[in-house]
C-alpha cells in the first residue's frame, strides 16, 4: 500500500507521540509498504526502507513546539494542511494514517477525494482542550460534534487505551482496534555511567521521567516528596526531562518548599539511556491528574522491574492494579503516604516490582505491538482491496 502518515507535531523527538509514530514506521516499513510522512520542520530523520519524509517550511519565532495546543501548533497545523494537498495532486495513496488532530484533514480529504484514512487516537482532543481551557466549556458540544465525525467516517480508529475506546464506542465507529504502548528499555549503553554519576545520592532515589507540563502532576509530586521527607530526610527526588523555563519554575517551587537541596532538574536526556536511569531508582514515580490516556513513560516504568508510584486515577489504572504498583488518590497527603510505603519497605518495593516486570512481558512487549498493528493493516488491506472490487 501506499500511505500518507500525517504527524502533526515535531518528528523525531524523544517525547511521547513521535516516539509512537517511530515505533509504527518501523513495523509499517517491514511489512514493504512505501510510507510518506508529513510532519512539522523541527526534529530528525529516521532511516527506514520505503519511508520518505517530508516537512512543512520552516517558519521565523515558530520553534519548539511543546505537546498540547498553541497558537504554534495551530500556524503548523494549517501548513501541513497546505503541504498534504501538494502531496495528494502529486501522489496516488491508498490510505491516510493520521494522527491525533490530522483526522480532521483526512476526514476533509475522505469527504472529497474518498480516500480512507486509519484515526491513531492518541487522546480526546475534545476533552484535552476544555481541561487546558475550561472557558471553552460552552464549546464543549461543538468539540464533541467534530470528535464524532472524525471517528465515524475513519475506516478504523486505532486509541491507544481502554479509556478512549470507552470514550469513542458511543459513537458506534466502523471499526475499533485497541494498540497500547510498549516499554522503550533498550541495553545499557556506553554512556550509563552519566545515570550513576547523576542519580549518585544516598539513600532513596525517586525519579520522575517526563515533561514538566501542567497535567503530569509536578506540584503535586514536589508537595508530596516535602511531606515524605520529614520522615525519611535520607531521600532524593530526580527529575528528568522539561524545558528549562519549566524547569527553572519548578525548582523555584523546591526552594519555596525547603526541599531545593533534595531535588534535582536533571533536563532531558536520550532516549537510549532510559534504561540505565531507571535501573539506578529504588521509586518511579507517575503523578499525573489530567487525561485518560496511559502515559507512555509508565510502560518503561514497570519493565524496568522498579516500584511504581502512581495516582489512582484511569490514566494508570486502566493498565495496572494494586498487584503491581502503589496507587494513592492525587491529593499530597496520600501520595506522600504512598510513597513513604515504598520508602521504608525494601520487600515491597521488590515484590511491586517483579510483579510489574511480569505483567509487561505478558501483555505489552514489542512483540505484541507488532502483531496488533500487522492485524489492524491486514484488515484495512482486505477491506480497501474489496472496495476496490466493488467499485469496478
Amino acid at each position: 500500500m501506499n500511505i500518507l502518515l500525517l504527524a502533526p507535531h515535531p518528528f523525531y523527538q524523544d517525547r511521547g507521540t513521535p516516539i509512537a509514530v517511530n515505533l509504527v514506521l518501523k513495523v509499517l516499513s517491514e511489512r514493504g509498504d512505501t510510507i510518506d510522512v508529513l510532519t512539522f520542520h523541527e526534529g530528525r530523520d529516521v532511516d527506514y526502507p520505503k519511508v520518505n519524509i517530508y516537512r512543512i517550511p520552516a517558519w521565523p519565532f515558530i520553534g519548539n513546539i511543546r505537546p498540547g495546543f498553541s497558537w504554534k501548533k495551530l500556524v503548523c497545523d494549517g501548513l501541513l494542511c497546505v503541504k498534504m494537498i501538494v502531496l495528494l495532486c502529486k501522489n496516488r495513496y491508498h490510505l491516510i494514517h493520521a494522527v491525533e488532530e490530522s483526522a480532521f484533514l483526512a476526514l476533509v480529504v475522505n469527504w472529497i477525494a474518498r480516500i480512507p484514512y486509519l484515526y491513531d487516537m492518541d487522546s480526546s482532543l475534545a476533552q484535552q482542550m476544555i481541561e487546558k481551557y475550561p472557558r471553552l466549556t460552552c464549546l464543549s458540544k461543538a468539540f464533541m460534534v467534530c470528535e464524532r465525525r472524525a471517528v465515524q467516517a475513519a475506516a478504523l480508529v486505532m486509541p491507544v487505551c481502554e479509556a478512549l475506546v470507552t470514550r469513542i464506542e458511543p459513537y458506534h465507529p466502523s471499526k475499533i482496534m485497541l494498540l497500547e504502548d510498549v516499554p522503550l528499555l533498550g541495553e545499557p549503553t556506553d554512556s550509563s555511567s552519566m545515570a550513576t554519576e547523576d542519580l549518585n545520592a544516598p539513600g532513596i532515589r525517586v525519579l520522575y521521567v517526563g515533561n514538566l507540563e501542567t497535567y503530569q502532576g509536578i506540584d503535586l509530586l514536589l508537595d508530596s516528596f516535602a511531606l515524605a521527607l520529614k520522615e525519611v530526610p535520607q531521600s532524593t527526588l530526580f527529575i528528568v526531562g522539561g524545558e528549562k523555563n519549566s524547569r527553572d519554575f519548578y525548582h523555584q517551587k523546591a526552594k519555596h518548599l525547603g526541599i531545593d537541596r533534595n531535588v534535582y532538574f536533571l533536563g532531558p536526556r536520550p532516549l537510549d539511556q532510559l534504561s540505565a536511569y531507571l535501573s539506578q531508582a529504588d521509586i518511579l514515580v507517575s503523578p499525573r491528574i489530567k487525561g485518560n490516556n496511559t502515559p507512555m513513560k509508565l510502560y518503561s516504568y514497570l519493565a524496568s522491574g522498579k516500584a511504581v508510584l502512581a495516582t489512582n486515577l484511569v490514566t494508570h489504572t486502566q493498565v495496572i492494579n494494586n498487584r503491581v504498583a502503589m496507587l494513592a488518590d492525587p491529593n499530597p497527603e496520600p501520595f506522600a503516604e504512598g510513597m513513604l510505603q515504598l520508602m521504608k519497605n525494601d520487600d515491597l518495593r521488590r515484590s511491586l516490582g517483579l510483579a510489574a516486570k511480569k505483567l509487561v512481558e505478558e501483555k505489552f512487549s514489542f512483540r505484541a505491538f507488532r502483531m496488533k498493528l500487522n492485524a489492524v493493516y491486514d484488515y484495512l488491506g482486505e477491506t480497501i482491496q474489496q472496495n476496490s472490487e466493488s467499485n469496478r
